[in-house]
C-alpha cells in the first residue's frame, strides 16, 4: 500500500479519463416517436412543444422534400411510412382532405390517431370530423383532443387562458395515452366521454363569448333605451321648449347619466334570479325541482352580469371625475360668480344640500369600493383561494350590500325631484326614477325573505326537507 501511495505521489500512475462518447456511456432510454400528418401553423407549432418536451417528431407529408421549414430535429417522411413509425398519429389537417387517409388504413389500423380539426362554421357536415374519421379508418382509435388550442398556445405554453385540453373517445386506452401526453405537455385534462361528443368539441372554438352574449346583449340594449331617452328629455325639449342648443351635453352629461343607470340595473338583476328562485323553491315546497330554462340560463350568467355592470360604474367614476375641469361647468361657476358680484350679493351656505351632496358622495364611495370587492372576488386566482363560505359571504351578503349602497346613492341624487313638475319632461319621469324600479324591487323581495318565519322554511326546504300532500286516507269522510 505504502509502494501504490509513492507511485501516485511521484506520478508514476496515471489516471483514466472517463469516455463521454456513447460507446462509453449508458445508453439512454430512447424517447417515444410521435406522428404529425399535416405542416401547417399547427402541425409545426405541435411538433415544436413536443419535441422541446423530449418526444421524437416525425412528419408525413405528400411532398417530404419541399413541405416548407420545420421545427429543427423532426423528421420527414411519406404519411405511409411515418404511419408505420408511430404508434400514435396527429392528423392536423382540414376534413376535405382527409380522402388520402382511407389509403392509408392498412399502415393506421391499431395506431391511435388524435383528430385536432375544427370547421369554419357550425353544423357545416352532417357528422363531426372525428366519427367521419373513425368511419373512414375503423381499425384505428380515434381520440378527439387538441382542437380548442391555438397554434400560439401550443408553441408558448399553457396558460390560464388555454391550459385546458378537452378530449373524447371510444378507445379507454387511447384516451389514457393522449391524455398522459397533453399532461407531460403541461396540460389539464378534461374527458367528455364518448366519441359522441366530438361535434360539441368541434363547436367550442366556434363560440364568442357564449357566457357573455346575453349581459353584453343586455347592456346595449338599456344603454340605447335610456340614452334616447336622455336625449329626448335634456337636448330636444330643451330645444323645442326654449329654443337652446344643448346638443354639446351629449359627449359628457348625458353619458355620465346613462352609465350609472345600465350599472345599477345590470347588478340588480345579477341578485333578481337568485330571488325569484327562492320565492320558486318555497312555491314548491322543494329544492328537487329543475328550475325553468330561462331561469337557469339567467342564474348561470350572473357573474358576466356583474362584471359589465362593474364596468359600467367604472366608467361612472372616470367621467364624474372629469366634471370640475369640464367648460362648460367653469364657465357656469365664473358666470354665477360674476353675477353675484354685479349685485353685490353673498350666496347663503346650505347646510340641508351640503348634508345632501356629501352624503350623496360618502355613499357612492362606499358602493364603488364594494363594488370593486366584488368584481375582484369573481377573478378565478382570487375565488380558488376562499372557501365556499367565504365566497358566499362576500358575493351574498356584501353583494346585496353593494345593492343597497347603490340604490341610496341613486335616491340621495334624485332627493325631491320627484315633487317638481320641471323634472317631467312631456310628461316623462327622469331616467333616474325608472332605474329604481328593479333594484327597489330586488330588495324588497330579499327583506321579505329575511324575515324569520319565511327564512326559517327557505333553510329548511334549502337542507333537504319537502312539503308533502296530505295522504288519500285522511282524506276519506269518517262516516260512509
Amino acid at each position: 500500500m505504502a509502494a501504490d501511495t509513492a507511485r501516485v505521489m511521484s506520478g508514476e500512475v496515471k489516471t483514466e479519463s472517463v469516455s463521454l462518447s456513447p460507446l462509453g456511456a449508458a445508453a439512454a432510454p430512447e424517447q417515444e416517436l410521435l406522428c404529425i400528418f399535416g405542416t401547417g401553423d399547427l402541425g409545426r407549432s405541435l411538433g415544436q412543444r413536443l419535441l422541446h418536451t423530449g418526444y421524437r417528431v416525425v412528419y408525413g407529408s405528400r411532398r417530404p422534400h419541399s413541405c416548407g421549414p420545420l421545427p429543427q430535429g423532426a423528421q420527414v417522411l411519406s404519411h405511409a411510412a411515418a404511419a408505420q413509425s408511430a404508434s400514435l398519429v396527429f392528423i392536423c389537417v382540414h376534413r376535405e382532405h382527409y380522402d388520402f387517409l382511407e389509403t392509408l388504413a392498412p399502415q393506421l389500423k391499431g395506431k391511435v390517431l388524435v383528430d385536432v380539426s375544427n370547421n369554419l362554421r357550425k353544423n357545416l357536415y352532417p357528422e363531426a370530423n372525428a366519427e367521419y374519421l373513425q368511419r373512414l379508418i375503423p381499425g384505428a382509435s380515434v381520440v378527439k383532443a387538441f382542437n380548442t388550442l391555438s397554434a400560439w398556445g401550443l408553441q408558448n405554453g399553457p396558460s390560464d387562458a388555454n391550459r385546458q385540453v378537452f378530449l373524447c373517445g371510444d378507445s379507454a386506452e387511447a384516451k389514457q395515452a393522449v391524455a398522459e401526453l397533453a399532461t407531460r405537455l403541461g396540460f389539464s385534462v378534461l374527458d367528455r366521454g364518448s366519441l359522441s361528443a366530438a361535434r360539441e368539441l368541434e363547436d367550442f372554438p366556434l363560440q364568442l363569448f357564449p357566457q357573455w352574449r346575453l349581459p353584453l346583449c343586455l347592456a346595449m340594449g338599456l344603454a340605447a333605451f335610456f340614452f334616447f331617452y336622455v336625449l329626448i328629455g335634456d337636448v330636444v325639449h330643451t330645444y323645442v321648449k326654449q329654443g337652446k342648443d344643448n346638443s354639446f351635453r351629449i359627449m359628457v352629461s348625458l353619458a355620465n347619466k346613462v352609465f350609472p343607470i345600465v350599472s345599477l340595473i345590470m347588478l340588480s338583476l345579477c341578485y333578481l334570479p337568485g330571488v325569484l328562485a327562492s320565492f320558486l323553491q318555497l312555491y314548491r315546497g322543494t329544492k328537487y325541482r329543475r328550475f325553468p330554462d330561462w331561469l337557469d340560463r339567467w342564474m348561470l350568467c350572473r357573474k358576466q352580469l356583474g362584471l359589465v355592470a362593474l364596468g359600467f360604474a367604472f366608467l361612472h367614476v372616470l367621467y364624474t371625475l372629469i366634471i370640475p375641469i369640464r367648460h362648460y361647468v367653469r364657465y357656469k361657476a365664473t358666470a354665477h360668480s360674476v353675477s353675484l358680484i354685479k349685485e353685490n350679493k353673498t350666496a347663503v351656505f346650505d347646510t340641508t344640500l351640503a348634508w345632501r351632496t356629501d352624503s350623496y358622495y360618502s355613499v357612492g364611495i362606499l358602493g364603488f369600493g364594494l363594488y370593486i370587492l366584488l368584481g375582484i372576488t369573481s377573478l378565478p386566482s382570487v375565488s380558488n383561494a376562499l372557501s365556499w363560505r367565504e365566497f358566499s359571504f362576500i358575493q351574498s351578503k356584501l353583494g346585496y350590500l353593494t345593492l343597497f349602497f347603490c340604490t341610496l346613492h341613486t335616491y340621495l341624487y334624485g332627493w325631491d325631484k320627484f315633487l317638481r313638475s320641471s323634472y317631467y319632461k312631456w310628461w316623462t319621469p327622469p331616467a333616474h326614477m325608472l332605474s329604481l324600479v328593479v333594484p327597489s324591487v330586488v330588495l324588497l323581495l330579499k327583506l321579505l325573505l329575511l324575515l324569520p318565519c319565511v327564512d326559517r322554511r327557505v333553510t329548511r326546504i334549502r337542507q333537504g326537507w319537502e312539503r308533502t300532500e296530505p295522504r288519500e286516507e285522511n282524506n276519506k269522510p269518517l262516516i260512509s
